[in-house]
């Protein structure tokens, strides 16, 4: 007998049968919660609070007697206070479906007569302010039956056949054709002068481009003249310093055969020579000697033998540089001091024979002995 009944969310629960809800009102409301239920005694419906629409198009008359067709959508509920919800209750609860219907007349009316104040071009111009007004002047109509307008957006305005807002527009139209022209022709003119300037550019690259190929081709052909000619060039200079080294050659060849004939003809010519001075010398000498010796009684004997000795020791040791290869530094002085010391040589071997046999030969004499003799 007894019944738990929840509503849904977007529901409120109306219990009919029992005591009287608030103000007197022939039914309980009951939202976001259950209630128990007398399913006897109580009946239970249920009112939606969900969101509505409806749709007008309706034609009106301007306050300048042109006709306009104004299409409109209007968004609504029922209120989510109780008094909302029982004159929504107490108008809908049999046929909820009516609520559109009733909404879309009611806004009918109100959008016939809000557009019956105003112009064209403050119906076309001021669009909000036209909606803002049929909320307005609908809000306690729409709140005496439970309902409340969340919104109202008006879809289109058209004149049919007058062509009132299409000439009211033309001015625009050509004022914006015009703009579009200019903007048109400026763009082309900005077109044509984006392209005289990218042709110039293009021009002066190309320029550029040929004054560098033509430099570079110059720079390729010096190098090439620089590296043809760096062969033979270079060739010369090969040459030039291979005769250079050739005479270096040649002059030392030539010293060195200078000093070889200097070495094998010249210095055995002066070595000769030398030779035969000093022979020369010795043989005066040997002359001499022999006439002291002449002058001499007592030494005849001795100092002839010296005087025959003499010749044949210097020979002998002037006999000893005819095969030698004597480096002489001084030219014929040299060879002057080693005869001169060679005459000395034998001179000096003469007076230590002399002086060797001085003992026997003075013995001989106070013997009356003539010197020299044994």
């Amino acid at each position: 007998m007894f019944g738990y009944r929840v509503p849904a969310p977007d529901q409120a629960m109306l219990i009919s049968g029992g005591r009287r809800g608030l103000a007197g009102a022939p039914f309980r409301v009951v939202t976001g919660h259950g209630a128990f239920v007398l399913q006897i005694f109580r009946k239970v419906r249920f009112l939606t609070l969900a969101m509505c629409e409806a749709e007008v198009a309706e034609t009106c008359v301007t306050k300048q007697g042109i006709a306009l067709t104004a299409r409109a959508v209007i968004a609504f509920k029922v209120g989510n206070d109780t008094e909302s919800i029982v004159n929504a209750g107490q108008r809908f609860l049999s046929d909820q479906d009516q609520m559109s219907v009733l909404t879309g007349r009611i806004f009918a009316g109100h959008l016939r007569a809000i557009i019956g104040s105003m112009t064209v071009e403050e119906i076309v111009t001021e669009r909000q302010k036209l909606a803002t007004e049929v909320l307005d002047t609908s809000k306690a109509e729409m709140a005496k039956i439970g309902l409340i307008v969340d919104s109202l957006q008006i879809q289109s305005i058209d004149d049919g056949d007058t062509g009132y807002i299409a000439a009211m527009s033309a001015p625009h139209r050509a004022a914006i054709q015009r703009q579009a022209q200019i903007a048109q022709a400026q763009a082309t003119q900005a077109a044509v002068e984006a392209e005289q300037q990218s042709a110039r550019k293009q021009a002066e690259y190309a320029r550029e481009t040929a004054v560098v190929k033509a430099q570079y081709t110059a720079e390729v052909d010096r190098a090439q003249a620089q590296a043809a000619q760096a062969g033979p060039l270079a060739q010369a200079h090969a040459q030039q310093e291979v005769l250079t080294a050739q005479t270096e050659l040649a002059q030392r060849a030539a010293e060195l055969r200078e000093q070889q004939l200097v070495a094998e003809v010249v210095k055995p010519a002066e070595a000769e020579a030398e030779r035969i001075r000093v022979l020369a010398l010795a043989e005066a000498e040997r002359m001499k000697i022999q006439a002291e010796a002449a002058a001499s009684h007592d030494r005849v004997a001795l100092d002839r033998m010296l005087i025959d000795q003499l010749p044949q020791i210097v020979k002998e040791a002037a006999g000893g540089l005819a095969g030698a290869n004597v480096n002489v530094l001084n030219g014929a002085d040299g060879l002057g001091e080693i005869a001169a010391g060679l005459v000395g040589q034998g001179l000096t071997i003469m007076d230590s024979v002399r002086r060797g046999l001085g003992a026997p030969q003075g013995r001989g004499e106070q013997d009356g002995e003539p010197a020299g003799l044994t």
